[in-house]
């Protein structure tokens, strides 16, 4: 029996689990372990359908995990995720079994600064504009109707057809396309290369140079439009001599070559309507301004003829503005025989009178006569010039003699004595002068002395003092005083206050005189 039945081949007898129960038991289990974790990461995409949910990816630069806000939790957000930002979200990790991917339920979400990404972003932003890379003034015109258009995208994508038949509607003109890859390692290279390819073409080549460039792209992500913030490729669109239109993504997207480009058009279809006008629009606009031309020209032709033909009324006929000059003509043509003889007769009279002077014979008198005076001046002049000659030579040796050294050395003496006569005279004069002054301000010292108080002191004069110092000048301030201090000429000496009565209320002619002494220093009696 046992050669009958099959040993079971290994890992038969395991369980069978539906796709609905191996989904379950994942997802237990990762629910299980990361029940609550934070993650750090870059907010590369959000998308908010209209049920109110916020979908996003976090991400660094190797791996990106999906996330999930339920529209209960993203209303109480205190910041709202944007792509870009760098942030700290916080949730649980579970799976969702109908694609079998896992993702992150953010239950909270806060800013952990500007994302790697966009700090690089902004790092080349403000290198390039320091270098005036995005410098307005730098941007050249577009043209207003070029003859070819060279467009550098991707061959396959609907951007070149919204292009092209954008184009078409509007007005038809030579396309010449340089495909490119739009995304990824190979975009920045391919598109570097096709600004420069297209600089590089020559006017009336074998492919036509374009007059405007269209770089060109549709919407995506920030990492799928990265290619378009490389360095280089905003350097290209800068160097380019070609005027450039940048559409790459939407009109929200922005990348470094939109600063870089002549003109920046939010999608490639407004690029296309950018580079040319609508042809049936400047058609009508042509016919119009010639219909205006016309008519212009008409209303000024008929103007004018009007006032030409009121000008003419008022003009005179033209035979009754010749007929005084007619006149006037045929007068003087009668006295044209009469006065040119009469100026011919009066002409030769005068050549006559001026011819007369000028015979032969007249003029070889003058001739003679001019080399005798010559002949006569030239004998005199070789003794005018020797008797010249000597008086100057007898001028210079005048000069010389006062100019020998023995000279100059006598007249040096001579001012020398002079000079120290001078000097001499000068010190006694000063010093003269200087004992006077001396003598005055003696005499102006003794003046002093004599009109001091000092010296009137000699004289029985005395200065009464208070105890405090104070001057005493009156029998009141005497009496109130506990202490009087007398200056004599020979020293000072303290008593007491005064008893009696000044005599000089009684007997004023026996009394001594009282006076100040100069400059207010006491009293003196």
């Amino acid at each position: 029996m046992s050669d009958l039945i099959d040993d079971p081949e290994p890992g038969q007898n395991a369980p069978e689990f539906s796709v609905t129960e191996i989904s379950g038991a994942i997802k237990r289990t990762i629910e299980g372990e990361f029940s609550r974790v934070r993650v750090r990461g870059e907010v590369g995409r959000v998308s908010r359908p209209r049920s109110g949910h916020i979908y996003l990816d976090l991400k660094d630069d190797r791996s990106v995990l999906s996330g999930i806000i339920w529209k209960g939790v993203s209303a109480k957000l205190a910041t709202q995720p944007e792509e870009g930002m760098e942030v700290v979200a916080t949730g649980k990790l579970t799976t969702f079994g109908g694609q079998s991917k896992y993702q992150m339920v953010i239950e909270d979400i806060a800013p952990a600064g500007m994302g790697a990404l966009m700090a690089m972003l902004e790092k080349r932003k403000a290198l390039l504009m320091a270098e005036g890379i995005f410098d307005p003034g730098r941007k050249r015109e577009l043209p207003y109707l070029p003859e070819v258009i060279g467009v550098i995208t991707s061959p396959s994508g609907a951007v070149i057809r919204d292009i092209l038949h954008r184009l078409r509607d509007r007005f038809p003109r030579k396309v010449l396309i340089w495909p490119v890859a739009v995304q990824g390692a190979k975009c920045a290279p391919e598109v570097v290369a096709a600004i420069e390819g297209f600089n590089a073409m020559t006017r009336g080549g074998a492919i036509p140079r374009p007059d405007l460039i269209i770089v060109a792209r549709g919407g995506g992500s920030i990492e799928d439009l990265w290619g378009f913030n490389e360095e280089a490729v905003a350097r290209a669109a800068a160097a380019s001599e070609i005027p450039l239109i940048s559409a790459v993504g939407h009109e929200t997207d922005t990348t470094l070559i939109d600063f870089a480009s002549d003109k920046r058009a939010p999608t490639p279809t407004a690029a296309a309507e950018l580079a040319v006008p609508v042809r049936m629009e400047l058609l009508a606009h042509i016919d119009a301004q010639g219909g205006r031309l016309l008519r212009a020209i008409s209303q000024g032709v008929s103007q004018r003829r009007q006032r030409l033909s009121d000008v003419s009324r008022a003009l005179p006929r033209p035979e009754s503005l010749l007929e005084n000059a007619s006149q006037r003509l045929d007068r003087a043509s009668l006295q044209l025989g009469p006065n040119l003889t009469k100026a011919v007769q009066s002409k030769r009279l005068k050549l006559q009178q001026v011819s007369a002077p000028l015979q032969p014979a007249v003029l070889r008198s003058q001739i003679k006569s001019a080399q005798d005076r010559l002949a006569r001046w030239s004998l005199g002049l070789a003794p005018s010039l020797a008797r010249g000659t000597s008086h100057k030579r007898q001028g210079f040796d005048k000069v010389a003699v006062r100019l020998r050294p023995e000279n100059i050395e006598r007249e040096i003496l001579r001012k020398k004595d002079r000079l120290e006569g001078v000097s001499k005279r000068f010190v006694a004069l000063a010093r003269t002068q200087t004992d006077a002054r001396r003598e005055r301000l003696d005499g102006y010292e003794r003046m002093r002395q004599s009109l001091g108080y000092t010296e009137t002191l000699k004289r029985g004069y005395a200065v009464v003092r208070g105890e405090d110092g104070t001057l005493v000048t009156t029998v009141t301030a005497a009496k109130s005083a506990g202490v009087l201090e007398v200056q004599f000429q020979d020293g000072r000496m303290s008593m007491g206050a005064a008893s009696s009565r000044p005599k000089s209320e009684t007997t004023p002619q026996k009394a001594k005189k009282k006076t100040n002494p100069p400059g207010g220093q006491g009293t003196l009696f």
